[in-house]
């Protein structure tokens, strides 16, 4: 069942909330020294995202930038949300089936790292869900500011490469004659601009006219470099997550001015869309790629070895396999991975990380779909980030999606908005006060796995 709040009761609850969030982490009254811990890691939060798009080098800055700002977090006091639990649990067992599974196959020091690496993202997915709780609003906004830097430093790279501007550092940026920026892989760019790219729109559709100049500016250059990448996935991703926001923004406007602004503004972005695919493809080296690319039987796909061929033997494997073959172990009997998420995670961590890998994508769709109507101060937001998210479970059908960082930064914003959220909801329907009995509910409601290293001011009830 949704809910949606009327405007009165959105009032309320947005007063409520500001009087109370800091009651999540504890604290009646933060002191001048919990603020400035709370700067240094509001900092570190914007660090690890706008530095999510730099993986050249393994481990690169978002894994330093990342062990640090947890550490930072766990030192100076973090909370886990009961409502956080599922998401833990059925993350810690598809882990815990990758773990037996590698287990059968000790000599092979790749798979270790690939289950470690695994274990690492998962816990980047909670962290990120835990941190959001609290101070939510200023949190989301710097995440969401370092990633859209991220984005934006990532398309320039993957423009100035593709088009040889910097001759030096062009080749650097590509791959196979496709843009992939900063990142390793031109799918895996193409995926990563897609959240960047619905925040853009969004606030394109929604915002004044300088609102409309910037971000319309900025989702050009990521459409530009977006369609650089050649990758027919994150084309298709994107389609996809684009029609499903603009749905449920028509859907959850309280106005009819509003809701005929946003079909008028759909139909001017594809025609400028389209303005600017024709514009790429009069320039005789995009048109070939594109032709080329717009087939959709690439060889690679066809025959009895090609992608869709190894998945249909790949299931087979499954079958014979409960505990799985292993991670990295499809390539010893395929010429290439399986390019399937969900085949993947049940050949390399058997039926036990296949059946939990997939009830992650599941559950996160069908209960984050309820939270798209609630009218919390981060609605907007969230809109994008669950739009982006059914994107990633549709791509991961035809891609190895398991270790993509901004798949797990997209799984802990899901879950750690709809945490606040029931909590924003709660409050909506209490008087302000901070009562003791209300204190010791909200209390209740954590499991404290990291103790405060600060001091907690006395109660003042």
């Amino acid at each position: 069942m949704t809910v949606a709040l009327s405007r009165d009761s959105g009032r309320k609850s947005q007063a409520v909330w500001a009087e109370t969030h800091d009651l999540w982490s504890g604290d009646a009254a933060p002191s001048p020294q919990r603020w400035s811990i709370e700067r240094i890691r509001t900092a570190l939060l914007w660090l690890t995202a706008s530095s999510g798009a730099f993986v050249f080098i393994e481990p690169g800055p978002y894994e330093v930038a990342s062990c640090l700002t947890m550490l930072v977090f766990a030192l100076t006091g973090l909370s886990l949300r009961a409502s956080l639990m599922p998401l833990v649990l059925m993350l810690m067992l598809c882990n815990f089936g990758f773990s037996l599974s590698v287990a059968l196959i000790l000599s092979d020091h790749q798979a270790e790292t690939w289950v470690l690496i695994s274990w690492y993202l998962s816990a980047t997915a909670i962290f990120y869900a835990a941190v959001l709780v609290s101070n939510t609003e200023q949190r989301l906004e710097l995440i969401v500011h370092g990633t859209m830097l991220a984005a934006v430093v990532a398309s320039v790279a993957g423009v100035i490469g593709f088009f040889h501007l910097i001759p030096e550092l062009s080749d650097s940026f590509l791959r196979y004659d496709r843009a992939r920026g900063t990142f390793n892989d031109p799918n895996v760019l193409g995926a990563f601009l897609v959240f960047p790219a619905l925040v853009a729109l969004q606030r394109l559709l929604l915002g004044r006219f300088p609102d409309i100049v910037r971000n319309g500016s900025t989702l050009m250059l990521f459409m530009m470099a977006l369609l650089l990448t050649f990758s027919r996935a994150a084309w298709g991703q994107f389609v996809a997550s684009a029609v499903l926001m603009m749905t449920l923004m028509f859907i959850t406007s309280r106005s009819r001015r509003q809701q005929m602004r946003i079909v008028a503004f759909a139909f001017v972005g594809v025609v400028a869309l389209a303005g600017l695919i024709v514009a790429l493809l009069s320039i005789e080296q995009v048109g070939h790629l594109f032709w080329e690319r717009a087939n959709l039987e690439q060889r690679y796909d066809v025959g009895p070895l090609g992608r869709f061929g190894r998945q249909a033997l790949g299931v087979l494997m499954v079958l014979d396999h409960p505990l799985g073959i292993g991670p990295l172990q499809f390539t010893r009997f395929f010429p290439e991975d399986p390019h399937n998420a969900y085949l993947d995670s049940f050949l390399a961590g058997g039926w036990l990380a296949g059946v939990c890998y997939a009830a992650v994508m599941v559950v996160t769709l069908i209960v984050g779909l309820q939270f798209v109507f609630v009218a919390t101060p981060w609605r907007q937001t969230y809109r994008a980030v669950y739009a982006a998210f059914f994107g990633v479970f549709g791509e991961s059908a035809v891609i190895d999606s398991n270790h993509w960082r901004h798949y797990f930064l997209l799984l802990g914003l899901a879950w750690g908005l709809m945490a606040a959220s029931r909590s924003y909801l709660a409050l909506s329907n209490q008087p302000a006060g901070p009562e003791p009995s209300r204190r010791r509910a909200v209390r209740r409601n954590h499991v404290r796995f990291f103790p405060s290293a600060l001091p907690r001011p006395k109660s003042t009830t």
